[in-house]
């Protein structure tokens, strides 16, 4: 888009500008010839959008210098590379195609011819290095903006079947069905693992809860959530209470309020026994 801008102005200046030259000429008695001036103007112009991505690249390391002398200097010498650029292309392509043409070219190289052009030169630089120099700060302010909008994230997405518990910096990866309970712990919540393992994280039980529910451990105390995947047995209480008894051996004791909770197990631990070859 910043090329297609650049071309439609360059070109639209260099229309203008054959046709006030034939017209000048035409008013000092000269021929018109609109063909000739539009080939100077366009052979210049193609140049000039050939060496934009010259450009673009000295803009943008003038942006990441810092000091205002030390990008007056590559201003300068960008200019002076610039302008040695163009003139020689623009010469080569015109002595080209005139010759193709069965013609030929004379530049009349002088310091006065050069410093013509070099002027012509020093004024196209600056328009559009401030074009790109604009458009870049624009093209920052919006990938800004994007970045600032946009969600962070995860760090470490999990997988579906691994959990990670985090405190500070430890993270442990530990596989749902590895865990038998989860409890509570003033600032901290307790996971207790089949093999006898514990660890204490830094968190509230019900975020614990939100996590783990997909994987059937649920709250069945107050303080307390259990993975009825490993449940093996229920011990209903006169009181309403219950005690949960998993498949090695440990027991957890759950509380009538969450009887609800653990309604289904009848169904799950009767089809746990009746199925070949489980222990």
């Amino acid at each position: 888009m910043m090329f297609a801008a650049i071309a439609a102005v360059a070109l639209a200046i260099g229309i203008v500008n054959a046709f006030s030259g034939a017209q000048d000429a035409a008013w000092r008695g000269d021929s018109y010839d609109i063909g000739r001036r539009l080939f100077w103007e366009m052979s210049s112009i193609a140049v000039i959008l050939l060496l934009l991505p010259f450009l673009v690249l000295a803009v943008r390391r003038m942006r990441r210098t810092q000091g205002l002398a030390a990008q007056a200097a590559i201003g300068a010498i960008v200019l002076l590379g610039f302008s040695t650029l163009h003139i020689t292309g623009m010469v080569w392509v015109r002595k080209l195609a005139l010759w193709l043409a069965g013609g030929a070219y004379d530049f009349r190289f002088s310091l006065a011819t050069v410093l013509y052009e070099f002027r012509k030169d020093a004024v196209a630089v600056v328009l559009i290095g401030a074009t790109i120099w604009l458009l870049e700060s624009r093209r920052e302010l919006k990938s800004a903006a994007a970045a600032s909008s946009a969600p962070p994230a995860p760090p470490h997405p999990s997988s579906p079947d691994l959990i990670w518990l985090r405190d500070g910096t430890s993270r442990i990866r530990v596989v749902p069905r590895d865990i038998l309970w989860v409890a509570s712990a003033g600032n901290y919540i307790e996971y207790s693992l089949a093999d006898g393992t514990q660890h204490l994280i830094r968190g509230t039980l019900a975020a614990a809860e939100s996590e783990l529910a997909r994987f059937s451990i649920v709250r069945v105390h107050r303080t307390k959530l259990a993975n009825l995947d490993r449940v093996r047995g229920v011990d209903l209480k006169p009181s309403g209470d219950f005690e949960l008894a998993f498949d090695n051996g440990q027991t957890l004791g759950g509380s009538r309020r969450y009887r609800p909770a653990v309604a289904s197990l009848g169904s799950r631990t009767a089809a746990a026994g009746s199925a070949p070859g489980d222990p």
